[in-house]
């Protein structure tokens, strides 16, 4: 493999959603008063999320777990609407606090965005996710800033590897820093 192409992979990794948020979420409730519940549940919801993938692929239902094809995507995308949903609504209903339940509401619309726009083009959710983790650390805006250039760097990797489009990309990063900007505002 080229240089190129394995540092691709890495990013693309590392920028996984199921990586990177909840990675952010643990890095942004350090030193605050909050706990690591959010971070927590974070983290199981992604670890069901790669379950899921891992059993489509092992019964040959997908081709590899980055659900590329458009029917493993909708499968994938249906999922987590499903999954992220129910995870804000239970968090409502327990009375989390409502950054919570935004943030985990605006991780649903996200995917609910990529889901309605499937015929058009292929969000990003790997750089939705990206560029909405960094509203987490809203308003410091080095960690902010350094979060949005890895961003950038993660782009590149779904470019490099030829996951997206340009289009899906810049649909990606826009759906991400709506949410962000949604989540910020709800506090």
């Amino acid at each position: 493999m080229k240089v190129r192409a394995v540092a691709a992979h890495a990013l693309s990794l590392i920028g996984h959603p199921a990586v990177l948020t909840p990675l952010a979420l643990f890095a942004a409730a350090e030193g605050r008063a909050s706990s690591d519940v959010p971070a927590l549940a974070t983290l199981a919801v992604a670890l069901i999320v790669v379950a899921f993938s891992a059993v489509q692929v092992a019964r040959g239902r997908w081709v590899d777990s980055d659900a590329s094809q458009i029917s493993e995507r909708v499968q994938l995308n249906v999922f987590l609407t499903a999954i992220l949903g129910g995870a804000a609504i239970a968090a409502w209903a327990a009375k989390a606090p409502t950054q919570l339940v935004a943030g985990i509401a605006m991780a649903t619309a996200i995917v609910v965005v990529a889901l309605l726009l499937r015929k058009a083009l292929k969000l990003s959710l790997h750089v939705a996710f990206a560029t909405f983790a960094a509203s987490f650390f809203w308003p410091d805006w080095p960690i902010v800033a350094v979060l949005l250039v890895l961003a950038v760097a993660i782009a590149w990797s779904r470019l490099t590897l030829n996951r997206h489009t340009q289009a899906g990309i810049i649909a990606g990063a826009l759906s991400g820093v709506l949410a962000g900007s949604a989540l910020i505002f709800s506090a």
